[in-house]
């Protein structure tokens, strides 16, 4: 009894021994959770005469109440609020949003609990996109130093006839004292060719690269559902995003941490019982080796129980606000993602 004792007594001193260190290593960094997520339709219920936003009106097909979407918004609030917050211990330092209705929606967003203790301000700029849907980005303005919004749109020689999509965001700052960039995209659906979501990597690509041509030591993170997969053409050809930190070099610079995820059989979105991995967060190569300053942990896909269909056919897929065109009273059709940036805290 003695000795079981005194292994009892030596597995609670190590248990102890890590439980200290572990805390002593989280003490020493700084953790940034930065989000992606695709909010499924957050519209208000205004009518914009210049948008087809009519089904998303009290009177319009999917009778988009005000009860509804403020209903929608606490959901979306209280799940942003979750996204990265076990590791980081607080709400997103920033998260970028897509399928939102205009710059007002992320106001009401902001004002819910847990996200109304925040300093958050909003970047949005609004684009063609004929259903008027945005992609948007928040952040604490309290940890991010913003020092330019601009937008690029998306214009493909002979598109189809009325071809309008998601302009291209783009937000520079600073984020512990080190310059970096966020880019917020929506690429075209998978309704349109590939070669359109190509044209919307070569698009990307092409802001990155002008970007950095100016600032070779940019940090650069860009996000968004890009309606493909990590190894499609759009994100391994057009953007040239590398799925392994091996393959990183200085033509390139981008790696994709949600490559190997794909590869393992995860995803954000299902459709005909299959697993998509449309929303992604990709860095450049400064924050993978980056050892004195910010530096990339680890990225998630945010399952939460509450954002998974409880039963039925569909059971373990994302909780949709509709589904087949009934109100369904869920989250999105999309799961949140998230990474987190770490940084050791300076010496006192």
């Amino acid at each position: 009894m003695l000795m079981i004792n005194k292994y009892y007594a030596f597995l609670l001193c190590l248990f102890f021994a890590f439980s200290v260190e572990t805390k002593a290593q989280e003490a020493s960094y700084d953790i940034y959770n930065i989000a992606f997520y695709n909010l499924e339709n957050l519209f208000d219920t205004v009518d914009n005469p210049e948008k087809k936003d009519d089904d998303f009106l009290p009177e319009g097909s999917y009778k988009w109440t005000e009860k509804r979407y403020r209903e929608k918004l606490a959901r979306m609030a209280k799940t942003i609020g979750k996204v990265g917050a076990e590791k980081a211990r607080q709400a997103p330092v920033i998260f970028g949003v897509a399928e939102v209705e205009n710059q007002q929606c992320l106001k009401d967003l902001i004002t819910h609990p847990p996200l109304n203790q925040y300093n958050y301000a909003i970047a949005l700029v609004a684009s063609p996109d004929k259903r008027g849907i945005n992609v948007g980005l928040v952040y604490r303005t309290d940890l991010f130093t913003l020092s330019k919004v601009s937008a690029r749109e998306l214009w493909i020689e002979k598109a189809y006839e009325g071809f309008a999509t998601r302009n291209q965001l783009l937000v520079e700052g600073e984020l512990a004292d080190e310059k970096i960039a966020f880019l917020v995209n929506h690429w075209p659906s998978r309704a349109a060719k590939s070669r359109y979501r190509e044209a919307a990597g070569t698009l990307q690509r092409s802001i990155i690269d002008s970007l950095r041509a100016l600032n070779p030591a940019l940090h650069i993170v860009t996000m968004g559902d890009f309606n493909d997969d990590p190894v499609d053409k759009s994100l391994v050809r057009a953007l040239g995003a590398k799925g392994s930190k091996e393959a990183l070099s200085e033509e390139d610079y981008l790696y994709n941490p949600m490559y190997k995820m794909y590869k393992n059989g995860l995803g954000t979105l299902a459709y005909r019982d299959n697993w998509n991995l449309f929303d992604q967060i990709i860095i450049s190569k400064e924050l993978v080796n980056n050892k004195e300053g910010l530096l990339f942990y680890k990225s998630d896909i945010c399952n939460f129980e509450e954002l998974k269909n409880p039963n039925g056919r569909y059971k373990g897929y994302p909780f949709r606000t509709y589904a087949g065109g009934a109100y369904a009273g869920g989250y999105s059709d999309h799961f949140p993602v998230v990474i987190y940036l770490i940084k050791k805290k300076a010496d006192l």
